[in-house]
Formats: C-alpha cells, sequence, structure tokens
C-alpha cells in the first residue's frame, strides 16, 4: 500500500486515522478555499483542490463545513463571532457536509457526507460555560462535539465521525483497504 498523506492540519483528522490503525503523515495544503454555494459542491472542491495541492502517493483532502440557512457557518474569527454562530444554532437543526478526495497518481475518488446536528436551546449560562472553554477556536461552526460541545446537542442524524471531522463510512467506501 502505497503511503498515504493527509493534506490538513485538523489534529480530530489525524486522531481518527489513528484510530483506525491508519498509517500517514501530515502535509497541510495551501489552498483557497471557496465559501459559498451548494454544500456538496463546495465541500468535495475544496477537498479536491487540497488533494492536488500536496505531492504524494496517495493524497487525502477533506474539507468540512457547517450549513444553516443556505449559508456557511465557518471556524469563528473572535469569541463575539462564536458566540453569535452559537445563538444562531440554538434550538435548531442544522447540517455538517465533508467533502473526502483522494488523489492517486492519475486516479482520483471522491465523497460526501452530511449530518444533520439538532442543538437544544442555549440559555446565557450555557454560552458563558462554553465560549471560556476556548473549545470554539479552529471549529467549523464554533462547536467541537466530540468534546464540551457534546453538551450543546440535543440529537444527531448520520455519521458522528463527519461531524468532528472525517466521514469514516465514506473514507472506507472509496479506500476500503485503509482500515486492513
Amino acid at each position: 500500500m502505497a503511503d498515504l498523506v493527509l493534506a490538513s492540519r485538523s489534529p480530530q483528522r489525524r486522531a481518527i486515522l489513528e484510530q483506525l490503525g491508519v498509517e500517514f503523515r501530515v502535509a497541510p495544503a495551501e489552498v483557497e478555499e471557496e465559501t459559498t454555494g451548494d454544500p456538496r459542491r463546495l465541500v468535495l472542491e475544496n477537498a479536491l483542490r487540497k488533494a492536488r495541492a500536496v505531492e504524494g502517493d496517495r493524497v487525502l483532502g477533506v474539507d468540512t463545513e457547517v450549513f444553516l440557512d443556505g449559508q456557511v457557518f465557518g471556524k469563528p474569527a473572535d469569541e463575539a463571532e462564536a458566540e453569535t454562530l452559537l445563538r444562531r444554532l440554538s434550538g435548531r437543526t442544522h447540517e455538517v457536509w465533508s467533502g473526502i478526495a483522494l488523489v492517486a497518481g492519475g486516479d482520483e475518488r471522491s465523497a460526501t457526507a452530511c449530518t444533520r446536528v439538532r442543538f437544544r436551546r442555549l440559555e446565557a449560562p450555557d454560552l458563558r460555560w462554553y465560549l471560556a472553554s476556548g473549545e470554539w477556536r479552529d471549529r467549523a461552526g464554533g462547536y467541537a462535539i466530540q468534546g464540551r460541545g457534546a453538551a450543546l446537542v440535543e440529537s444527531i442524524e448520520g455519521d458522528f465521525w463527519n461531524v468532528v471531522g472525517l466521514p469514516v463510512q465514506e473514507l472506507l467506501r472509496i479506500a476500503p483497504d485503509l482500515a486492513r
């Protein structure tokens, strides 16, 4: 099996691959990402850009975004923006979309995943507690479901790992040998 290169800085993606026992190295892609448009197309295009931008025998590019009301909820720039995002997500269902792309020589395989996440209604003390944790930093939508952000979530429909940042079932569908 050719060496896998993860074109991402995400510690969550690294942790998921390690948990699966996948051997890989990290080489973050430096690309301009799209930030608007149809969710499926947007995350797939960003994942492909990342995978194509890095040298390696097999390169994995991934993009995960939070969508609500046709708008991308990216990584908040500061605590005030994180609070605004969380207030908008409060008591509502949003979609978390991921695109994954595996480039090996001239072969490109890709997939998308969508998970619906419902937040419970967040009160001022909930917001203060979560914002004070700092966990919202560098997180699409301003939360981390695998950490304290789990307390914000009422329910999910779909792949939990997709919300964390790497849809495992779709990854194994396009690269079944990774978990062997």
